[in-house]
């Protein structure tokens, strides 16, 4: 029996879906220490959008450590976060006429979303958040309560309150989905917020992911969008994106409602803004909305990583000029084009996403799970999401090479071929 058998907590769960023990890893490879290589298509679930121990990263961190740069200061200034925020107000925030406020606190997705309801309650005097259906915001319970997956929600031991979900806008009718989505959700909302004795009154702040990657990489319409932002805006309350697993150029462009003509009040940043896989968290605030905040008044022992600084620096000079962005818009393409003939092949087989993000919702988790295993087994490392676990999740990193995307969707598609016809 392993040390991680006879000591790790029950909770682990990642480790049974790939049972090895991982040794080292570069770009979108990862080697056990049995020397066995695997493909990544799951790339820390979004965190290492620039790949393992990315070249440009590790020589910076390396410098920095070398140079005794601080690597631990709580909010205090240093030197490498003023590098971080000049760079990202320069590359990513002026051009896009983004006045926002940026906010570093504990440095996962689910502290971002936290810090994020706080000051949405306090900025409006209001209590309730809507957030959506096969929606996921985190763990902790404030985020959990706008996370829809009842398997996560079971486990909080108290009343998940003050959050109401409604259907989300998909792009294209998920499969088996019977919910509603679409226009008629906002128009419900804005009929019931409009009657005053529907006992309904607007939220704090509308929560939502362009792109529902762990829900089962649902797309959100951008009509359905745009008219969430209209809503949000008439009853006055904020628009809150959560781009913390689809941002950071997962999309094909930094942020996943860029061209969108989205004006979000807060945006929540994670996974991929530490670049090199170190750990950190923003908050993309408006001023008007962040004045509402008190120093010290939401704070966090990990809000000042040194090396997510430096890392995420190097991460935002990838957006200087367009060849990455340029490189995920023909690897998306290449995804979309190798897997999309399996939604005409297999009945109840769809394929959706954007960018580097796919997901094949196979309609059944025992199928997922047995293309999930059939391709660790060969050498592909994928995960599955969605109610039940039915969709296979593709999420490689945007640096992967075009030889390693093509033998990971080689390998793809034939287990999804084995399970599909089998199950035929």
């Amino acid at each position: 029996m392993s040390i991680f058998e006879q000591r790790e907590s029950e909770i682990r769960g990642y480790c049974r879906v790939y049972p090895v023990v991982f040794d080292t890893a570069s770009n979108a490879r990862q080697v056990d220490d049995q020397g066995r290589e695997y493909i990544d298509f799951f790339a820390g679930a979004g965190v290492l959008n620039f790949g393992h121990n990315n070249e440009r990263m590790k020589r910076a961190v390396i410098d920095y450590i070398e140079a005794d740069g601080v690597t631990h200061s709580l909010d205090m200034h240093s030197t490498a976060k003023r590098r971080f925020m000049e760079k990202f107000t320069k590359v990513i925030l002026e051009p896009r006429g983004m006045p926002h406020k940026m906010q570093f606190m504990g440095p996962t997705g689910t502290n971002s979303v936290e810090a994020a309801l706080k000051i949405a309650r306090r900025a409006t005097g209001r209590r309730e958040i809507v957030a959506f259906t096969h929606g996921f915001h985190g763990m902790t319970l404030g985020a959990l309560a706008c996370t829809a997956n009842q398997a996560f929600r079971g486990a909080a031991g108290v009343p998940l309150e003050h959050v109401s979900h409604y259907p989300f806008g998909c792009e294209k009718t998920c499969a088996g989905c019977e919910l509603g989505c679409g226009q008629g959700t906002i128009e419900q909302m804005r009929a019931l917020y409009s009657d005053s004795s529907s006992g309904i009154l607007p939220p704090a702040a509308f929560l939502v992911e362009t792109i529902q990657a762990e829900g089962g990489v649902n797309v959100a319409s951008e009509a359905w969008l745009q008219s969430l932002a209209a809503l949000a805006k008439d009853v006055g309350s904020l628009l809150i994106i959560d781009d913390i697993q689809v941002g950071c150029g997962r999309t094909g462009s930094y942020f996943s409602f860029d061209g969108m003509d989205l004006d979000p009040d807060i945006v929540c940043l994670a996974k991929g803004i530490g670049g090199w896989g170190t750990p950190m968290a923003m908050n993309l605030v408006k001023p008007d909305i962040d004045k509402h905040w008190n120093p010290g008044e939401h704070t966090g022992t990990f809000r000042g990583q040194g090396l997510s600084f430096v890392a995420g620096a190097e991460a935002i000079g990838y957006f200087e000029d367009d060849e990455l962005m340029g490189e995920v818009k023909t690897k998306g393409k290449l995804m979309h084009d190798t897997i999309a003939h399996l939604e005409e092949t297999y009945a109840g087989v769809q394929v959706r996403g954007r960018g580097m993000v796919y997901g094949i919702d196979v309609g059944d988790g025992a199928r997922a799970k047995q293309i999930v295993s059939g391709c660790f087994n060969d050498g592909l490392l994928v995960s599955a999401c969605g109610t039940g676990g039915k969709v296979v999740k593709l999420i490689p990193p945007l640096t992967i090479p075009d030889d390693d995307l093509k033998q990971g969707l080689d390998t793809l598609i034939a287990h999804v071929q084995n399970v599909m016809e089998a199950a035929a």
